[in-house]
């Protein structure tokens, strides 16, 4: 459900926030608790996200009573259609009990402003996609799932007040965004999959911890290998980041025998690219490449076939 490239992404910047911290503040426990907090983050706007689709839909109700409250409804006021309230799809989400204490342990049922939802509702109601589901008799589950999926891509995700929200509402936003977009249609083409109180599987939340303490406990080995390929380089100079990078990158070499060498570093130029400067991309994968070949020279790259492991 979450991928390895979104938990090297919160291993990253749970490195960078130990690096920025007080030598005194950090004690035992620190790293890890840090990292289950970014990790936390996800989970937080992924149910927040959904919850966001159920308020869009279950706004119709809304629309229709105070419509009908009106000193003068018309019989425009009198008819509007709530068939979208009562979605299958918004009924399977809001009765997950995973996704109600989410809902409570974060509170998030708080943050959603009346006035931008009213206004999504609007944006929805206005298009042809909606006026076609509303005038369909009864329901089926292609058209339930369809129109959901077009509140996400079409209504929310375009909406610039929606986005703007997003990122006044969570610090993290930029960082999660492109995997919000996954995990939603996942959670759309298969939702019984899906465990709202562990998203996170047991192997990767494995896999991220060990790569957090790996480059934490083998950090001064990393930079006697990092060092000697910066040639003109002052260490000190290079951005933060791509220092982390490069750590992160020749621990999976060293210490990660079901991860191609090949996967790594092309996960690590993308991270480069996104997270730090115009050339670190390139600059991380050359430091790494080389580093790699020593590596193999030195016959210290030891690789598995995870199938076979």
């Amino acid at each position: 459900m979450i991928s390895r490239r979104n938990i090297r992404v919160k291993v990253m910047q749970t490195l960078y926030a130990l690096e920025t911290m007080e030598p005194g503040a950090i004690k035992p426990g620190t790293a890890t608790s840090l990292l289950n907090e970014k990790l936390d983050q996800t989970s937080q706007l992924f149910t927040y996200m959904l919850y966001c689709l159920t308020q869009v839909a279950q706004y119709a109700e809304i629309d229709a009573q105070t419509r009908a409250s009106k000193h003068l409804p018309s019989a425009a006021d009198l008819q509007v259609n709530t068939k979208i309230a009562g979605n299958e799809f918004i009924f399977q989400i809001i009765n997950d009990k995973g996704f109600q204490v989410n809902l409570e342990q974060w509170k998030l049922k708080y943050l959603p402003e009346p006035d931008l939802i009213r206004k999504l509702y609007n944006t929805l109601t206005a298009t042809d996609i909606y006026q076609k589901y509303i005038q369909e008799p009864g329901r089926n589950k292609a058209s339930e799932k369809e129109i959901m999926e077009y509140v996400y891509k079409e209504i929310l995700i375009k909406n610039e007040l929606f986005l703007q929200h997003m990122e006044d509402s969570f610090l993290h936003w930029s960082d999660d965004a492109e995997m919000m977009d996954l995990l939603v249609a996942n959670y759309m083409h298969k939702p019984h999959l899906f465990n709202f109180l562990q998203l996170i599987s047991r192997e990767k939340l494995e896999y991220a911890r060990e790569l957090l303490l790996t480059v934490l406990d083998k950090k001064e080995y990393c930079l006697e290998l990092i060092k000697p390929k910066l040639q003109n380089w002052d260490p000190e100079r290079i951005a933060a980041v791509d220092m982390l990078l490069m750590e992160m990158g020749v621990c999976e070499f060293l210490y990660f025998p079901t991860i191609p060498t090949k996967v790594t570093i092309n996960e690590y130029i993308d991270l480069a690219k996104a997270y730090s400067t115009p050339q670190s991309g390139q600059f991380v994968n050359g430091i790494l490449d080389n580093i790699l070949k020593d590596l193999d020279q030195a016959n210290q790259i030891k690789k598995v076939d995870r199938t076979k492991k």
